[in-house]
Order: C-alpha cells, then structure tokens, then sequence
C-alpha cells in the first residue's frame, strides 16, 4: 500500500515540474526545448499548425494553467496503477523446484 500512495502522490507533484523541465511553461512554450522541437514537428505534420486538442496544445494547456481537479485525478489514477503494478512485481514469490 506505502509504493502505490507515494508514487500517486510523486506522479501528482511531478507531473507540473516534468512539463516545465521539457518547455511547457505558464508563458508559453520555451524557445530551443524539447516542447518547441516538438511543436516544430507537428506544425510540419500537420501542414504547419498545431491542431486544437492534439498533444502538443493540450501539454501547453497544462503547462499554463495546471492540472485543474480533472487532471490531477486523472494523473493520480495513473499514478496509483502503476504504484499497484510495481508492488504486485515487488511481492512476487518465486519457488525453485528442489529448494525447501
């Protein structure tokens, strides 16, 4: 239970810094990060803008505004999967045949 609580709640603080760290800020996205470099590749994907909704302008939203109630739920839940995954791995007994 302690693995599952600390990596939803890691995933809920970390998630903001994670976004800022790769460009996506409360002004915009930072000039030379990986956030612009991605912008640059879809803008080219997509005929040269940057579609409502797609990833980019939904990691930007986020990046400006937060996580809102919706989001940090949502990355919690996420968070509280992966948490349970890693400890149902941790907690795997494994029985080598011939040993007592």
């Amino acid at each position: 239970f302690k693995i599952v609580s600390v990596i939803c709640v890691a995933t809920v603080v970390l998630t903001p810094a994670l976004l800022a760290a790769l460009g996506f800020t409360a002004t915009g996205i930072a000039s030379g990060s990986i956030a612009a470099k991605m912008m640059s590749l879809f803008a080219l994907f997509y005929g040269g803008g940057i579609p409502a909704g797609g990833l980019v302008a939904t990691l930007q939203s986020i990046g400006m505004t937060g996580l809102g109630w919706f989001g940090t739920g949502t990355v919690a839940g996420i968070g509280s999967i992966v948490g349970s995954m890693i400890s149902s791995i941790c907690n795997v007994t494994v029985k080598i045949e011939g040993s007592p």
